[in-house]
């Protein structure tokens, strides 16, 4: 009864008798209430969080042979919630639940044995894992079960153009045209979809949508390579249906790993034109059998994973998305922290940057204090692995000031390297720069570190006043030295620490001096 008023509830009022029935239900030991009580105790449905009643709950239903309890209790052990961490155990958690049937387990463990986590790499087991889920899933997108889920990232900056709010305000879109015309890849991409199909009070427009696309093409951005082919191969009057066009920024996309330009390509490969945009995770589905199989193709563990992996995210339990967002919004940190945790072991890369992101900001109780910078570490590694430029620098940051970690400048060094090399992190090349101007775990050198600088101005306009403090900073500090230290008798140029003369934080001082002199200038202009 309680099962069947959560299926067809809309309201919070008819899910909450829902669960007050699976409550009574639970008491008189039925395994089905019992696994829905323990969840809602686990997530925190209606403000009924209490984990220690959870593991409880599924302690008693993994005896009984409960595949959801077994997994529930690997998870709990794999992120020390509630439990001790211990990732043997959650290993071996997660193996009953997939002996079982849990999708979630078979899911986890694919992406375990695919990154090597607690266990050796292993492509083909992987491949296993993955296979298992994705054919179950492609049984509901077939029968249209499937709905994506819009996966918010926490990290990103709340004016950013994929909030909440129904319309844009007309000054901040005046600002973000000015971002996207002075080079920010990510707001080309962010107009060029809202043009595309006329989001928040923006009319569609499908010239302005394939100019901010074709910017951010040219930046290297492959979202917008594969928007681009998703244009030509649907067909309109800014790009009229093309093939052979869609193929090239298709493939370009996919080239970088990118999901929607491999959904292209299956389209390309199975549907042709005409096909409904329902058919593209069923296309990512077939494709990753051609990569397992070596059908039409030659043979690719790695490509078939990672394709599998695409369409295994699109499973029911991705909604989990929404809830631990709107939890997040509304002020239940605990609850939020958890599902998007669960999320970040079954390999989702945004639920990873949202689970280190909580954990960052020190606000969960479900946690000691002490665990979080770590485990926060963990996830960051985690995401980065999985291309996040964003995790890379926080990698780099933690390295740097000691979070979770022991202090290391060479290894800080080496995660903004390759941030900025690889992802053209503008924050990463600053901060390299930064290194090299002071000579931090690495060789010192002025004249990279300005090059540096000048490289993260000309990445990111919101680089320009930091960069420009920075290099002034620099200038002002060399031109010191070379007034004060010259010697006249040998012309030769002495360097002493200025730690000695102002302190270890002369650094701040010459920015304050240099901030002072710009506001005094700037106000006498003025008078």
């Amino acid at each position: 009864m309680g099962i069947k008023i959560l299926q067809q509830s809309k309201s919070r009022k008819q899910k909450a008798e829902a669960y007050k029935l699976f409550a009574k239900a639970s008491d008189m030991g039925n395994l089905k209430a019992m696994e829905k009580m323990a969840d809602a105790l686990l997530f925190g449905n209606f403000g009924m969080q209490n984990i220690t009643a959870a593991i409880q709950l599924y302690e008693s239903l993994a005896k009984e042979g409960s595949y959801k309890a077994q997994n529930a209790l690997g998870f709990l052990s794999s992120c020390g919630i509630g439990m001790e961490y211990n990732q043997a155990k959650a290993l071996i958690y997660y193996t009953f639940g997939s002996a079982g049937g849990s999708m979630i387990s078979q899911m986890i463990l694919g992406y375990r044995y695919l990154s090597g986590i607690s266990v050796l790499q292993n492509c083909e087991v992987a491949l296993s894992h993955y296979k298992k889920v994705a054919d179950y899933i492609a049984d509901k997108l077939e029968k249209s079960e499937g709905v994506p889920v819009e996966k918010v990232r926490l990290t990103e900056r709340p004016e950013n153009l994929s909030s909440n709010s129904e319309i844009l305000d007309w000054d901040i879109y005046q600002y973000y045209k000015f971002l996207a015309e002075r080079g920010d890849v990510q707001i080309q991409v962010s107009l060029g979809q809202l043009h595309l199909i006329g989001r928040k009070g923006l009319h569609q427009d499908y010239y302005k949508a394939l100019y901010y696309f074709l910017k951010a093409a040219k930046a290297g951005n492959a979202n917008a390579m594969a928007f681009i082919g998703q244009m030509y191969l649907k067909g309109n009057v800014a790009a009229p249906q093309n093939n052979a066009t869609a193929f090239k920024y298709f493939s370009m996309a996919a080239n970088k790993g990118n999901a929607i330009g491999l959904h292209g390509l299956g389209l390309l490969y199975f549907y042709g034109k005409g096909v409904p945009v329902s058919g593209q995770p069923l296309a990512l589905y077939y494709l990753a059998k051609m990569y397992a199989t070596g059908t039409g193709v030659l043979r690719s563990c790695r490509t078939a994973v990672e394709l599998y992996k695409g369409v295994c995210e699109l499973g029911h339990w991705a909604e989990k998305f929404l809830t631990a967002y709107f939890a997040y919004k509304n002020g239940d940190i605990d609850s939020s922290l958890v599902q998007y945790a669960l999320l970040a072991e079954m390999g989702y890369e945004v639920a990873q940057s949202n689970s280190a992101f909580i954990l960052e900001s020190k606000k969960a109780k479900i946690l000691e204090k002490e665990k979080m910078y770590p485990m926060a570490l963990l996830l960051w590694n985690r995401a980065a692995t999985q291309g996040n430029a964003f995790a890379r620098v926080k990698i780099g940051d933690y390295h740097y000031y000691g979070y979770g970690t022991k202090k290391d400048y060479q290894t800080a060094a080496m995660h903004y390297s390759i941030a900025a090399n690889k992802y053209h992190s503008a924050q990463a090349m600053f901060n390299l720069a930064y290194m090299y101007e002071h000579g931090l775990g690495i060789a010192k050198d002025v004249l990279l570190a300005r090059r540096l600088y000048d490289m993260a101005a000309q990445t990111s306009p919101d680089a320009h006043i930091p960069v420009f403090l920075a290099l002034t900073k620099l200038e002002t500090v060399h031109l010191f030295r070379d007034i004060l230290f010259f010697n006249q008798f040998t012309m030769r140029w002495k360097w002493m620490k200025l730690d000695n003369t102002l302190g270890p934080y002369w650094d701040l001082f010459v920015i304050g001096l240099i901030v002072a002199v710009l506001i005094f200038l700037l106000r006498n202009r003025y008078l």
